[in-house]
């Protein structure tokens, strides 16, 4: 199948949804049923340089950093470590910005020393002494890697067009809120276009702004088309596969004007009202932040209307947005994510999502889902293979 012919029969797409944990990694076959498309649930990119780092620092070795913008947390960490251990750091702009888009704050807050270019080259050249610095590239996308993972059983990965989801605060200008800056592109994106798939763009069209999706787009060596989208709507659209989510009741009887769908991540935790009106609400918060008595109130107040962003925001979260402030009725909360089990013991009612009967690559799903609605080629493909013969829930999200 070559994308933008008119005979469209059969797809491979490679999703890969990155997380802070794990990445999750699906390759949609559209001769398989959903079910028996092959999956891998790895270390993340930034859990794998995390490794490496410490491995350096046992080793009492220097660390040159290359490569582009990826995901922090974990790697940030393990390099702060590595500093105090009293061992150099050295980075280049791009990877630096891993850790802050502000370099001045990467060098007086973290300690690590960056460089241009043409030092990294010079420092380079020291690597094979025994004593010599370590480089590690830094990227979220390791295509080479996933395809040598497929090798190991036999399978040459050739997909006809690949999916990637990763975080992104975007590129706030210097002394603005990294967490009001995303809140700023959220509310664009929404009053754009109000469906969860405006957080999803072919690579050539991601908004300068968005500085890691980017660096996907700059790093991935592939000739077909490449979609890039945020992990959180990702999850959340691929949870709205799962039938049961928009079900009246637990046969599946019935549907549901509002849906509440929350995205429980490693890091980051997003919750979506869904409703005849589309996306009428978020929030976003610091999984490490919450507990679940906290997500509780957050929700309830999500649907009675009377979450602010002044709330979320001053607790240190990303913040709320609240399109409509009628009161919803919260039958069930939806919940999908890696900690998920945080909830467990809410006094909501709770489902746990599990579309294709796989929470973990439910983010795959919605990156699937994405790809539909961004390249109307491969639609119909796609829709049959998510049973798109369906009828679709009423806010249309998925039409």
């Amino acid at each position: 199948m070559r994308l933008g012919s008119h005979y469209t029969v059969l797809m491979r797409i490679l999703a890969v949804d990155v997380g802070t944990g794990t990445q999750d990694i699906l390759l949609y076959d559209s001769d398989l049923e959903l079910e028996n498309c092959l999956k891998l649930v790895m270390p993340s990119p930034t859990m794998l340089v995390a490794q490496r780092v410490k491995a350096a620092t046992r080793r009492r070795r220097p660390l040159l950093l290359t490569g582009v913008t990826m995901g922090g947390g974990p790697s940030q960490w393990a390099v702060q470590d590595h500093v105090r251990a009293g061992l150099p750091v050295y980075a280049t702009p791009m990877a630096a910005r891993s850790f802050n888009d502000e370099i001045e704050v990467v060098e007086r807050e973290m300690g690590i020393r960056v460089i241009g270019e043409d030092e990294a080259v010079d420092l380079r050249r020291q690597g094979g002494q025994p004593d010599g610095l370590i480089e590690l590239e830094l990227k979220d996308f390791d295509y080479a890697a996933i395809r040598a993972a497929f090798a190991a059983f036999g399978l040459d990965l050739v997909p006809d067009a690949l999916a990637v989801a990763v975080f992104d605060h975007g590129n706030a200008p210097p002394g603005y809120s990294d967490r009001q800056f995303r809140f700023d592109y959220l509310l664009e994106r929404i009053r754009a276009t109000n469906r969860l798939s405006a957080f999803a763009y072919l690579a050539p069209d991601v908004p300068p702004i968005m500085t890691r999706m980017q660096a996907v787009a700059r790093t991935i060596d592939f000739e077909g088309p490449v979609l890039i989208m945020d992990t959180a709507p990702a999850a959340v659209l691929g949870a709205t596969l799962d039938p049961k989510v928009t079900a009246q009741d637990a046969n599946g009887g019935g549907r549901r004007e509002t849906v509440f769908i929350a995205n429980v991540g490693n890091f980051h935790t997003l919750a979506f009202r869904l409703g005849p009106g589309g996306i009428e609400g978020l929030f976003e918060h610091h999984t490490g932040l919450v507990s679940r008595d906290k997500l509780d109130g957050l929700v309830a107040r999500l649907a009675e209307g009377t979450l602010r962003h002044e709330e979320v925001f001053g607790d240190q979260g990303h913040g709320a947005l609240v399109f409509d402030r009628r009161p919803a009725a919260l039958d069930s909360l939806v919940v999908v994510g890696p900690r998920r089990s945080l909830m467990r013991g809410s006094r909501h009612r709770l489902y746990f999502a599990v579309p294709y009967g796989d929470m973990m690559i439910a983010g795959c799903f919605g990156l699937l889902r994405a790809f539909a609605d961004i390249v109307p080629e491969a639609a119909p493909v796609i829709l049959a293979s998510l049973g798109g013969a369906r009828r679709p829930p009423p806010w249309e999200l998925l039409a």
